[in-house]
């Protein structure tokens, strides 16, 4: 499998101009945890999720360091606590983002993925094509990916069930009542696999399967429940 078989193709991208504060709110109303950030060129300039968020002077979270006498081998940790200000003190996503992006595309090869998330150290990379983001590959990604095999090896009709997975995105992203995200969607070896909250409608459920069904190739349809988001109150 490769990248484009399992990546988000709705991706939700910010401006480096943008402030901490409205990102903040967009990662809590859109139930994301990253973003990548692109200039007003459509140009992936960056990298920033909610660990870029956690040491916060308006709130209290900055990190604090006892003060030292300047010295010539402190300058390295000098630097960091430099670089920890910005993080804590930086008004836009551009000046706490991470400006070193590891990037796959689209034929990346999940294997290859999955050991640089590993090496890197990340939880997602975007996905490139020509220059531009399109897509994003997380750990869940290809969490789900597993998921949906049944321990086989890959096999020859991988392009068959790409084919699916890409008609059947057409036809639900025509439908105001398919509230599904691409990630939530699998299709190995003629099977659709859907990650769906456990609290959704009947109704949506039907017409999902239904929708997966009158795909040519579509072999077997199934579901998988996902625990609602629980909402606490104050």
């Amino acid at each position: 499998m490769r990248a484009m078989d399992v990546m988000t193709t709705d991706v939700i991208t910010v401006d480096p101009d943008m402030t901490v504060q409205d990102f903040a709110k967009l990662l809590a109303e859109r139930g994301i945890s990253g973003a990548p950030v692109v200039d007003a060129g459509g140009r992936l300039v960056g990298v920033i999720s909610e660990g870029d968020l956690l040491h916060r002077a308006e709130i209290g979270t900055a990190r604090r360091h006892r003060v030292r006498r300047r010295s010539w081998w402190l300058d390295d940790f000098a630097s960091d606590l430099a670089r920890e200000y910005v993080k804590s003190h930086g008004r836009t996503v551009k000046e706490i983002m991470s400006p070193d992006v590891v990037t796959v595309t689209e034929d990346t090869e999940l294997a290859e993925v999955a050991e640089l998330l590993e090496a890197k150290r990340v939880k997602r990379v975007p996905v490139m094509h020509d220059g531009k983001v399109v897509g994003i590959i997380s750990r869940a990604n290809i969490v789900r990916a597993l998921g949906a095999t049944k321990g086989a090896s890959p096999r020859e009709g991988e392009g068959d069930d790409r084919s699916i997975r890409a008609r059947l995105l057409a036809e639900l992203g025509r439908e105001e009542w398919a509230r599904i995200w691409p990630e939530d969607i699998i299709v190995r070896d003629g099977i659709v696999h859907f990650w769906i909250s456990e609290d959704e409608p009947t109704e949506n459920r039907r017409a999902l399967r239904v929708a997966a069904e009158t795909i040519p190739g579509v072999r077997g349809v199934q579901e998988h429940d996902v625990p609602a988001p629980v909402i606490t109150a104050f």
